[in-house]
């Protein structure tokens, strides 16, 4: 019986694998597909309106002045329910400290967030940056970096760590080459080439920003008094 069923198995996933790869798009490919098309109307804001807008909502945070609480929740997750139109989008550390959404004073559907230890740059991380600025059509992307972060406090002391944390080091060591071991001084550099490696190395975020149709940029956070400042 498994002789009989391993023919048919076998052509069944060569079909979903064939499937897959005629649909895959990763960082580099853009010369051998064609770009998805936009599925959802997007923002009417311009890269510099849209980058205005996050720091606007930063300072009504650091102020102690949000205004996204007000927002009809209800209605938000109504609207949001099939579709999703983010303004901006940003990359920044998983830690906890930084609740991207609360300190742009943004709500449901309004930035497209991805999160990893160190805010640095990965084929998946790109994968889904490249997703928000041509799918939903993103107008910013804010790079940020924040004080006390652990990730480049351990880079900077290299000393040995359980399980696979260590794999974030190489990513983060060349702003520890550039900066010195200042955190402070060591993260803002490294929030710097993460934006620069987004904006040089992915030939889709690239394109669009020599199109002006998105902007790229990086950030310090200060956790103490909330407020962000670009690099």
């Amino acid at each position: 019986m498994i002789a009989t069923n391993k023919g048919p198995m076998r052509r069944r996933f060569l079909q979903m694998a064939a499937g897959v790869a005629a649909v895959r798009w990763v960082p580099g490919a853009a010369k051998r597909l064609s770009s998805p098309e936009p599925v959802f109307a997007q923002s009417t804001l311009t890269p510099d309106a849209a980058l205005a807008e996050l720091m606007a909502g930063n300072k009504r945070f650091a102020d102690g002045k949000m205004t996204a609480h007000g927002h009809d929740l209800a209605i938000l997750r109504q609207s949001t329910g099939k579709k999703q139109e983010p303004f901006a989008a940003v990359l920044s550390c998983a830690d906890s400290r930084v609740p991207v959404e609360l300190i742009f004073d943004q709500s449901i559907g309004h930035i497209f967030v991805t999160r990893i230890g160190g805010n640095v740059i990965t084929p998946e991380i790109v994968a889904s940056l490249e997703y928000g600025a041509t799918v939903l059509g993103t107008k910013a992307l804010l790079v940020v970096g924040h004080a006390d972060c652990g990730a480049v406090k351990a880079t900077i002391q290299g000393e040995e760590v359980p399980g696979q944390i260590s794999a974030l080091f190489p990513h983060i060591q060349p702003a520890v080459d550039q900066a010195g071991d200042g955190v402070e001084a060591a993260t803002k550099a490294n929030a710097r080439i993460q934006a620069a490696l987004l904006r040089e190395s992915s030939t889709v975020i690239s394109a669009l920003v020599k199109e002006g149709k998105l902007k790229v940029a990086a950030a310090y956070y200060d956790i103490v008094s909330g407020s962000v400042s670009l690099l």
